[in-house]
């Protein structure tokens, strides 16, 4: 490896120190749908993301606050004994990336059949503090 590469990787590890983050492979939901709530959530504070997914009538925003709640754990066990109110926690960053795909046949007229494609999705959460950020998306 060279030089330049490895100063690079040093200064990422270092980086995804203060950064929290969880994943959730193979999620059943088309991409499409979970990006929708993906952009509702991404740059918030932690608990007005909470309280938006909770009210939402979307069915992707229940995954969605299972996997915030999961890095909010992540988060608690490196930083024991502070608060969540007093360390402004944010969501950096959510990625939606198409997961495998089902393919099914549906019956149609005349002996023909259709390709059914059953999508699924793998979506990853990272949580950071707003005094590493310069900047904060708020919605």
């Amino acid at each position: 490896m060279g030089a330049r590469k490895r100063i690079r990787a040093n200064q990422d590890k270092e980086s995804k120190k203060t950064q929290y983050f969880a994943k959730l492979n193979n999620c059943p939901t088309s991409p499409r749908k979970m990006r929708l709530v993906a952009d509702m959530v991404r740059g918030m504070d932690v608990n007005r993301a909470l309280d938006m997914l909770k009210y939402s009538s979307k069915e992707a925003s229940n995954r969605l606050e299972k996997l915030l709640l999961s890095a909010i754990a992540n988060w608690q066990l490196k930083n024991e004994g502070v608060r969540i109110e007093d360390s402004k926690l944010i969501v950096k960053d959510v990625h939606v990336d198409s997961g495998r795909m089902l393919k099914r046949i549906q019956p149609a007229p005349q002996g023909r059949a259709h390709r059914i494609r059953k999508r699924s999705n793998h979506v990853t959460l990272v949580l950071d503090n707003l005094n590493n950020n310069d900047t904060q998306i708020e919605q």
